[in-house]
């Protein structure tokens, strides 16, 4: 891409890292609105940007010589927490989440190569509670942690059938926590109450493949692999100890985003009609599993140096979408879509901090053409069960004997412009 473009990416990045995102634990379910529309299937397609980041072989596959697409998501969550001090719903939050890709073909079709830059995910939360007794008092409970993704990437037509793709970019990272904790230990200070403040930013190479084959005229299946972004994010965090004052301390966050790995069929019933489905399963076991914090160099030489691992101990998820595509003729095409996925969460390590317990999700989609524009535009609505805590994981009982519920809307807009 040209040199004058790459201010521009690195913008679109840094937006996308104020937004949060939900759907398959803290998996956007698609960054396309046309993915979106049919319910966040884009694996076996190739008519949207988003390619790059679902499965990189459709860049080879896409109509004409190349494409420019460019979007937004706007995601408004709303969550609610109550226990024996409390009975809340979140602040309420609205974020814009930019998506911008480009596409091109070489002169023989053979070779597509393209760069995205995405936020395929992310979590975030702000609740004003009443704090444990060792932090009486309205605390603000608060969560960020996204993730963003700069994908060059290549494709090939191997056969008249198959074509295959990879990319081969950057992740980067985001992520804050502010609020009453309890320190979790290995550290000897396990049981302790504090006051966190951390800011963290990282950076980590990622990297995708994909294939698509057409098994007949009618049927395409695609099949895609994306690498974990393992972090080590470095940022400043202050403690405050109740009794003992304050300090701040340069800081490490350990934290991985899962690997994923996809399988995607999409069919043509006549001439005007598509059916699409994704099975898609997440590693959050590994990737979730817990997240390290390393606290140095403090600036109150009363505080020693801290190692800490927050507990998390999510569970894989399988996530099955299914979508529905009809051209309605001028160049209007009608979409919808459904999405099934586990809470991946355990009650155990269940908090106001991240409530990703979302399992179910309608859509619907709606394209037309203005001049040489493809306008697309769709919504989806997210929720799960209401879910209980009896005894939490987490020292401190801070979170026990809670309850949770959670749903996100997201609207989602695009230019796609191909020639």
């Amino acid at each position: 891409m040209d040199r004058k473009w790459m201010p521009l990416v690195a913008c679109i990045v840094l937006l996308g890292l104020t937004g949060t995102a939900l759907g398959d634990g803290v998996m956007l379910n698609g960054v396309s609105p046309r993915s979106i529309g049919r319910g966040g299937t884009n694996i076996a397609h190739a008519d949207n940007g988003a390619a790059l980041l679902d499965n990189p072989a459709a860049a080879v596959n896409i109509q004409g010589k190349g494409l420019v697409d460019i979007g937004f998501d706007l995601m408004l969550s709303d969550f609610h927490f109550a226990n024996d001090r409390n009975n809340t719903a979140s602040v309420d939050s609205f974020y814009p989440l930019p998506q911008i890709s480009f596409i091109r073909k070489s002169a023989d079709c053979r070779w597509a190569y393209g760069l995205g830059v995405f936020v395929p995910a992310g979590f975030g939360e702000s609740f004003t509670l009443e704090g444990p007794p060792a932090l009486a008092g309205p605390q603000r409970y608060q969560s960020f942690g996204s993730l963003g993704k700069i994908l060059p990437g290549l494709a090939y037509q191997a056969t008249d059938r198959l074509s295959l793709g990879a990319t081969l970019g950057v992740a980067i990272t985001h992520d804050e926590f502010k609020g009453p904790y309890f320190l979790q230990g290995p550290n000897a200070f396990r049981g302790w109450p504090t006051a966190l403040d951390l800011r963290a930013t990282g950076a980590a190479l990622c990297w995708s493949v994909g294939l698509q084959y057409d098994l007949t005229d009618a049927t395409t299946i695609g099949l895609t692999y994306q690498s974990e972004s393992r972090f080590r994010a470095d940022g400043v965090t202050n403690v405050t100890i109740p009794g003992l004052g304050s300090s701040a301390f340069d800081s490490t966050l350990d934290i991985t985003w899962p690997a994923s790995l996809g399988f995607g069929v999409k069919h043509q019933i006549g001439s005007n009609r598509t059916l699409s489905t994704d099975i898609i399963w997440f590693n959050w076991s590994s990737a979730f599993d817990d997240f390290g914090i390393h606290l140095s160099n403090p600036t109150n030489p009363g505080f020693p140096s801290i190692y800490e691992q927050f507990p998390l101990h999510w569970r894989d998820t399988v996530s099955a979408r299914i979508g529905y595509e009809q051209l309605l003729g001028c160049d209007r095409v009608f979409r919808c879509g459904y999405v099934y996925h586990r809470n991946p969460i355990p009650d155990g390590t269940l908090t106001p901090l991240i409530q990703a317990t979302l399992q179910h999700a309608f859509s619907v989609g709606y394209g037309w053409k203005w001049r040489c524009w493809n306008i697309d535009m769709a919504y989806m609505f997210a929720f799960g069960p209401d879910q209980t805590v009896g005894t939490s994981d987490l020292v401190g009982g801070d979170f026990d004997r809670s309850f949770h519920r959670a749903q996100t809307h997201a609207i989602c807009f695009s230019l796609l412009r191909q020639f």
